[in-house]
């Protein structure tokens, strides 16, 4: 609704209150009335008999809303005829009434006019912010957020005030976004609710941790649709923290969060690399999960001398972005146009039609374009080109619709195992399009395509979970599938924003980009929470809190099934850190690690702990076992077992000599009498003279030569 609509609605709410003001207005009666009154007292009873048998008359109701108008009239004239003064009084009212409704209009639509501006220019700064292959768009787009929240715009200043949380394109100041989000809380803005929340479930800001005052912020964001909310909500419920467990909760939330994120699948959606500390920080070749900017430009070389293999592969990576590199369209198109129209390779044909298929920062839509490339790479048996002929033929673009051919197309693409193909084959069982409805045969293909990682796929899975088509339902698995989609919204390319600052130094800022993911549910943001808090890498947390956050984090870690997780949390446990030591405990959750999640380190912990009796009975016997089991399940566990064992086979060979039930009965054997008999010291003396007597002789024998 633009601002005349606006002025225009106001404008008539304004003239209904002014006709109502004047039918509530009575004009000053002289005294006199009441005498008139007195006079009518004797013909009252008479007229209320008459009206209550005309009341009764089934047209009354009829008549009396037909002839409301003319009967206020008529009254009217009436009044002003007997008064003359009230009819000047009534004018004067309505004229005084009439120039405050114009004062007060004008200051509406003042206000309306503000806003508009205002809101021109936060989408505006929208429309850039979506560009994400182009960094001067990002930061002119904060720019205008900032103008947007002078000109009062609320939900700008949400997004200025997070932007002050995470360091983001302005200095990091946490009081003064905490500033922000009270005030623009009570305005209802579900942002600031929802950071306003992430200060209380994190005790910053001046906070006390409250989880209780927490949710409550978290359930106002969540019903005002912001994704951090809403996921936050979900992740609690399925977790059950701070609430009671609800599986049909989480789904509620889930759900909703995965709906917009299916929205909003393209073809070519960003990679996003998630990047756990704890990974990084015991794999010195951690980075090879990353591009090395010699290795791109060695690609970038032998691409610019011709080499097809490298071009695609170069399109690739920059059209999906990535392993450290950002999505840049434009490059992308480049590449795959020069593999294209001078080897005419249908792979770059495809990711052409694709480009072209869907919007971006760099093409345009355009179907007839789109149509001719996918028509050229499925010439040469290509599956991309098939699969985008599909679509084509499936929504009627820039071809009449058939879904003749888009199922034969889509069968030659599944056939080859290419994703799209078999997502839209599961469509089109699902849905009946073209053929009757099969959910089993539609079942078959999502699981094929989502083996294949395609969030389309999950997406439909889940809801057939929760319905229970072509399957036995399940809250839980429908929850789980439901996540897996949430987590692939927009929200999470802040892993690599929170990676970058996290390596150029920038420790508190990355920490609270990992702590809002965290609060959604992101199990590697979980865990790298907990690995900052462990290494003392942030100071927003208290010191003396550090090792008591950590463990919560660890724990919610490793209920999502991060075997380092369950370790550590066995780890601290054991030394006693953020808690009171306790082996038992200890010993729960390196065995949960090691039975349930086949973890080494678990079990090289259990065969220590076996060995020397702690939180269990002593057992060398398992001690061994548990040793052996680590060894085989890990190479790089082979040489501290192999030294544990050596130590082991050590303790196993004197065991009978200090175990506290053998021991006596050994000790015999370490005794002179045992061997020698009771004259055992005049063999000794004999001995010891005649190894002196020896020692004599040789002496002099010397000394002689």
């Amino acid at each position: 609704m633009d601002s005349k609509q606006i002025s225009k609605l106001l404008f008539t709410l304004l003239i209904l209150l002014i006709i109502e003001c004047r039918a509530q207005i009575q004009p000053e009666v002289p005294n006199g009335m009441s005498q008139m009154e007195e006079e009518s007292t004797e013909g009252d009873a008479k007229e209320i008999a008459s009206q209550e048998e005309e009341e009764a008359h089934p047209r009354y109701f009829e008549r009396s809303f037909v002839d409301s108008e003319t009967i206020e009239t008529e009254d009217k004239a009436m009044l002003y005829r007997d008064f003359p003064g009230a009819a000047e009084k009534t004018v004067q009212m309505d004229l005084e009434v009439l120039e405050e409704a114009e004062d007060s209009l004008e200051e509406v639509e003042q206000q309306i006019k503000k806003m508009s501006e205002a809101d021109i220019v936060f989408q505006e700064a929208v429309a850039l912010l979506n560009k994400v292959d182009d960094k001067k768009s990002v930061r002119k787009a904060y720019a205008l957020f900032q103008q947007a929240w002078k000109m009062n715009h609320t939900e700008a200043g949400g997004i200025i005030a997070m932007a002050h949380v995470f360091g983001i394109h302005f200095k990091q100041n946490l009081k003064y976004s905490q500033e922000l989000f009270v005030n623009l809380s009570a305005t209802g803005e579900p942002r600031a609710q929802a950071g306003l929340a992430l200060m209380l479930s994190l005790g910053i800001a001046g906070y006390n941790r409250s989880l209780a005052k927490s949710l409550v912020y978290y359930t106002f964001g969540a019903l005002g649709e912001n994704p951090l909310a809403m996921m936050a909500m979900a992740y609690k419920n399925w977790q059950g923290i701070g609430v009671p467990q609800s599986c049909e909760g989480a789904l509620v939330w889930y759900r909703r969060v995965a709906d917009r994120v299916a929205e909003d699948v393209t073809l070519g959606s960003p990679v996003i690399t998630r990047v756990r500390l704890q990974d990084q920080f015991e794999n010195p070749n951690f980075f090879s999960t990353l591009f090395d900017q010699d290795l791109i430009q060695y690609f970038q070389f032998i691409a610019d001398k011709g080499d097809t293999k490298a071009q695609i592969g170069l399109g690739q990576l920059h059209y999906q972005g990535g392993r450290g590199v950002t999505v840049d369209y434009k490059t992308a198109y480049t590449y795959f146009q020069h593999a294209a129209d001078k080897s005419n390779n249908p792979n770059a044909q495809a990711y052409l039609g694709r480009m072209y298929m869907e919007d971006n920062s760099f093409s345009k839509k355009n179907y007839d374009l789109a149509f001719k490339y996918f028509k050229d790479a499925a010439h040469q048996s290509n599956a991309m080109g098939q699969a985008g002929l599909g679509q084509l033929y499936l929504n009627g673009y820039g071809v009449k619709k058939s879904y003749t051919e888009a199922l034969k197309n889509f069968k030659l693409a599944a056939d080859q195992g290419n994703v799209d193909g078999q997502l839209n084959l599961g469509v089109m069982y699902f849905r009946g399009l073209g053929m009757p409805k099969d959910n089993k045969k539609a079942v078959k293909y999502f699981n094929l395509a989502s083996q294949n990682g395609h969030t389309l796929a999950f997406y439909y899975l889940a809801q057939m979970q929760e319905s229970g088509l072509g399957m036995l339902r399940s809250c839980h698995v429908a929850v789980e599938l439901y996540k897996n989609v949430a987590e692939r919204g927009k929200w999470s390319e802040m892993f690599m924003t929170a990676h970058e600052a996290y390596m150029g130094g920038k420790k508190d800022e990355a920490f609270m980009i990992y702590a809002t993911l965290a609060e959604m549910g992101y199990e590697v943001a979980i865990s790298n929470v907990a690995f900052m808090l462990e290494h003392s890498e942030t100071a927003i947390i208290d010191g003396s809190e550090l090792s008591r956050t950590a463990l919560m984090y660890w724990e919610r870690s490793a209920a999502q099934g991060y075997t380092q997780a369950r370790v550590k949390v066995g780890d601290y446990h054991y030394y006693g850190l953020g808690t009171e030591a306790n082996f038992e405990e200890a010993v729960s959750h390196y065995r949960q690690a090691s039975d349930q999640l086949q973890n080494p380190q678990a079990m090289f912990n259990l065969a220590y702990m076996h060995e020397l009796g702690l939180g269990m009975k002593q057992d060398i016997h398992l001690a061994k076992r548990y040793y052996d089991l680590a060894a085989e399940t890990s190479k790089d566990a082979y040489i501290p077992v192999f030294l544990a064992l050596v130590k082991l086979a050590f303790l196993y060979g004197w065991e009978p000599f200090y175990n506290e039930n053998t021991k006596e009965q050994y000790q015999m054997y370490f005794t002179l009498e045992y061997w020698f008999g009771p004259s055992w010291d005049i063999y000794l003396i004999t001995i010891l003279v005649g190894v002196l007597s020896a020692l004599i002789f040789v002496i002099m024998n010397r000394r002689q030569r």
